[in-house]
């Protein structure tokens, strides 16, 4: 987890001469000198937090920095905890596969597309299958054809060596 406090500036460590200041309550102090702030912050038993340090003057904010820093913390647990991770799954099929294989790995291929992962779909070739290069050709149109409504192809299928592979993208 990132240390939240080395970024943000505290107290004595504020190094404008003049700060814009928001109360503890949320109100608008207007522009103080930084000694104004801190004795104000003091008066409040709080502190001096540089909220915005890229205003021409930072903005400071009198707070409580420890709650402020686990409510920082908090909201980046959260962000980090509904992000997915996008992965490439893969699936092999050969160019003599019967009927009820396919559909089991088009089944496959649209679940992970509904968990939004990418997908290579590998066609392999053994033998004297290279010579009929059009039968793999073929169920790769017909898997492309039958997840148009969950996939786009990212990447068309390409023959590379005894493979032919393409990679498909949910929507």
């Amino acid at each position: 987890m990132v240390d939240i406090q080395k970024f943000i500036r505290v107290n004595d460590r504020i190094r404008a001469p003049q700060v814009r200041l928001i109360g503890a309550q949320g109100e608008q102090l207007g522009i103080v000198p930084l000694q104004k702030a801190l004795s104000m912050a003091d008066q409040y038993e709080l502190d001096l937090v540089e909220v915005a340090p890229g205003a021409t003057p930072p903005v400071c904010r009198i707070l409580d920095f420890t709650k402020y820093k686990y409510e920082e913390e908090k909201k980046e647990r959260l962000a980090k905890k509904r992000q997915h991770q996008v992965h490439l799954k893969e699936i092999r099929v050969k160019p003599n596969i019967e009927e009820h294989d396919y559909q089991v790995k088009l089944r496959q291929l649209i679940s992970f597309l509904q968990k939004k992962d990418k997908v290579k779909v590998g066609l392999f070739f053994r033998g004297r299958e290279m010579a009929h290069q059009e039968l793999g050709r073929r169920i790769l149109d017909r898997f492309m054809a039958e997840s148009t409504q969950y996939a786009i192809v990212e990447k068309p299928p390409t023959l590379e060596g005894r493979t032919i592979s393409m990679i498909i993208g949910p929507k």
